[in-house]
């Protein structure tokens, strides 16, 4: 039986393997998904594990997506470009880094009614805030990003573009998206990352983002809509890069309705 993993910390709220192991019984695929906690001083040999013949690859979340970089063969494009790696793919032992993370960020926000205009704010610096600023640049959006440590910003703006701000600091006409790509309220749902919302146009018809998605609804979700936005979290995002890293591993298209019934058992 082939194995895949998800390596994270922490890694029990995880629903990566109710949505894969949907996808190899579906697709008629031998195979099982296991969630892993792994502290970061143990990545480097749970890596090396990757490359058995019966792995096909894992799944990167907090905090290794920047630092699994140095421990692989080879990377995609998006993913050297992004500075961070969320699917791994073991390549007859070598090990292929990638980054399904920002295509399937904007699969979901295409999906949740975001048509591409206006200006978005990115809250966090971290993998998830990287691949979220790369794929928003690519659409030629102007893009402002504030996080708790100011500095973390600014080298992240530095090499991916797009323009570091203090929250005070941020100039809201024109902002039509909001992405919170830090963890806030994912281990405690009364933190955000935004304490107030500021009052935005409507005829932008803005949206909060939320990569957290468990729990399903987050204080920022709810004080979002309160404040007259629309507000999704991260659920969507979840299953359109899983659908992305199952075909890297696997060379199986599973329809995307798989990965999204599975997520919906149990929620």
């Amino acid at each position: 039986m082939k194995r895949a993993f998800l390596y994270a910390d922490p890694a029990a709220h995880s629903r990566s393997p109710a949505m894969h192991n949907a996808a190899f019984a579906y697709a008629g695929i031998a195979a099982h998904y296991q969630a892993l906690r792994v502290l970061p001083a143990d990545l480097s040999e749970h890596i090396e594990t990757l490359r058995r013949p019966d792995v096909l690859g894992a799944n990167l979340s907090l905090p290794h997506k920047e630092a699994v970089l140095p421990l692989l063969d080879t990377l995609s494009a998006a993913a050297r470009a992004i500075g961070a790696v969320n699917t791994v793919v073991n390549r007859e032992g070598r090990l292929y880094g990638d980054n399904t993370d920002a295509p399937g960020f904007l699969a979901a926000l295409a999906a949740a009614g975001d048509d591409g205009r206006g200006a978005a704010v990115v809250l966090g610096a971290g993998g998830a805030a990287r691949a979220a600023v790369w794929a928003l640049r690519s659409q030629g959006r102007p893009v402002y990003v504030v996080n708790r440590t100011h500095q973390k910003a600014l080298d992240l703006t530095r090499t991916l573009g797009g323009d570091a701000r203090e929250p005070d600091e941020l100039p809201w006409k024109g902002v039509s998206l909001i992405v919170n790509a830090s963890s806030a309220g994912l281990s405690d749902p009364d933190a955000t990352p935004l304490p107030a919302f500021p009052t935005l146009s409507p005829l932008l018809a803005p949206l909060a983002y939320d990569m957290v998605y468990k729990p399903a609804e987050t204080r920022l979700m709810r004080e979002a809509r309160a404040a007259g936005y629309r507000a999704e979290n991260g659920l969507g995002m979840l299953a359109q890069q899983a659908r992305l890293a199952f075909a890297a591993w696997t060379g199986v298209q599973v329809p995307l309705t798989v990965f999204l019934e599975a997520l919906a058992v149990g929620t």
